[in-house]
C-alpha cells in the first residue's frame, strides 16, 4: 500500500483528502465521522462576513448594518441569532478536542475591513489553518478589474497582518488575468490558492417567473474547468493548490494530483453518497498508486503538470480547434 500522506500549507495530511466547506461540515458529530472515514483533514463551514458584521454591530451597540437589502437583513439576523460567532469558535475548539486530522476554519468574505480581527480568534480558538472563500462577482459598472482585483489583496493582506495561522485564498475564475493574479496573491504571502469555489448559482422559474438556485451540486463534467488551471499554475505560483469542484470520485482525485494539486476538496459527492464515499475515493487513489508502482504520493503530484508533461498545449484553448478539426 502506497503512502498518501502529503503536505498543504505546512501541515501534514495522511492523504490529500479534504472534505470542503459546507453544511456537512457544521457539527462535532459530522466532523468526528469525516475523521473516522479516513479523511485527510475537514475545513469547517463557512462563517459570513455578514454575520460577523452583524454581531459586531449589536456588540457595540450600534445600529443594523445599513448597506444591505431588508430581505439579507432579515435571513442574517436570524440566523446570527442561532449562529453567534462564540458558537462558530466553540466549534474550532470542539473539534480540536475529539479529532486529530487538520481543522481549517472558513470565512466567507467580500471586503477587508473590521471583521478581520476575527482571524485572531479563530487562531487563539485552535484552528490549524484559515481559509478564505472570496467572491466578488465583476457586475459593479463603477468599477474596474484591478479595483476588485485589490480587494482579494487587501483581505490578504490584513489577515496575515493578524494571524499566523497559514491562509488559504478559495477563489473563482472570474478574473482578467487569472494566472498574473494568482502569482501576485502567492508574493502577497497566499499559503495556498483553491480552485474554484461554489456560490449560488441562478436560474429562472419560468412558470412561476422567479429566480431560484440552480446547479446547487458540482457534478464530474466540472472537473475540467479546475484541472486545466491546476495544471497551468500549480508548478508556476509560489505557494501550494488544491482542487476543488468536480471531484467525485478517486478517478478524479488522481487527475487533481497528477496535475499538480497537493490536495482535492470534496463535498457535492458526500452529499450525493454520504461519508462512505470517504474511505472509496481514499481506496481508489490508493488502488490507482498500486496498480502504476508508485510507493509515495509526493512521485505523482505535478507530474503531469503544464510544465512537466510531454504536451502541455493539451491545456491550452488551441486544442479545442483541434479536436473539432479531427486533428489528434
Amino acid at each position: 500500500m502506497a503512502n498518501l500522506s502529503t503536505s498543504y500549507m505546512g501541515m501534514e495530511l495522511k492523504n490529500p483528502l479534504i472534505v470542503g466547506s459546507s453544511g456537512l461540515t457544521n457539527s462535532v458529530k459530522n466532523v468526528k465521522e469525516i475523521e473516522e472515514k479516513g479523511a485527510g483533514a475537514v475545513v469547517l463551514k463557512s462563517l459570513f462576513e455578514e454575520q460577523i458584521r452583524y454581531e459586531t454591530s449589536k456588540t457595540m451597540g450600534q445600529d443594523e448594518p445599513s448597506n444591505l437589502y431588508p430581505e439579507a437583513l432579515d435571513y442574517i439576523s436570524n440566523y446570527s441569532r442561532k449562529h453567534k460567532v462564540d458558537e462558530y469558535l466553540d466549534l474550532i475548539k470542539q473539534c480540536k478536542k475529539e479529532v486529530s486530522i487538520p481543522v481549517i476554519a472558513s470565512i466567507n468574505c467580500y471586503t477587508s475591513e473590521e471583521w478581520i480581527a476575527f482571524a485572531k480568534q479563530i487562531e487563539e480558538a485552535g484552528a490549524d489553518a484559515l481559509e478564505l472563500n472570496v467572491f466578488i462577482l465583476p457586475s459593479d459598472f463603477e468599477k474596474e478589474g484591478k479595483d476588485n482585483e485589490a480587494v482579494y489583496f487587501d483581505i490578504l493582506d490584513q489577515v496575515k497582518k493578524k494571524t499566523r495561522l497559514p491562509v488559504a485564498l478559495k477563489i473563482s475564475y472570474y478574473f482578467s488575468s487569472l494566472s498574473k493574479t494568482t502569482l501576485k496573491l502567492s508574493w502577497a504571502g497566499a499559503d495556498a490558492i483553491v480552485l474554484f469555489n461554489r456560490f449560488f448559482s441562478p436560474d429562472i422559474d419560468i412558470d412561476n417567473l422567479k429566480v431560484k438556485a440552480g446547479h446547487i451540486f458540482s457534478t464530474p463534467e466540472e472537473l475540467s474547468i479546475s484541472l486545466r488551471w491546476v495544471a497551468m499554475l500549480s508548478d508556476r505560483l509560489h505557494c501550494d493548490v488544491a482542487a476543488s469542484t468536480g471531484i467525485h470520485d478517486g478517478k478524479a482525485a488522481v487527475k487533481q494530483l497528477l496535475a499538480g494539486a497537493k490536495a482535492v476538496q470534496v463535498a457535492s459527492t458526500l452529499y450525493k453518497n454520504g461519508f462512505d464515499q470517504i474511505p472509496k475515493i481514499v481506496s481508489e487513489i490508493n488502488e490507482w498508486l498500486d496498480k502504476h508502482n508508485y510507493e509515495n504520493l509526493a512521485d505523482v503530484i505535478g507530474k503531469m503538470s503544464y510544465k512537466k508533461t510531454t504536451n502541455p498545449a493539451a491545456y491550452e484553448r488551441a486544442q479545442f480547434m483541434k479536436h473539432f478539426a479531427g486533428i489528434e
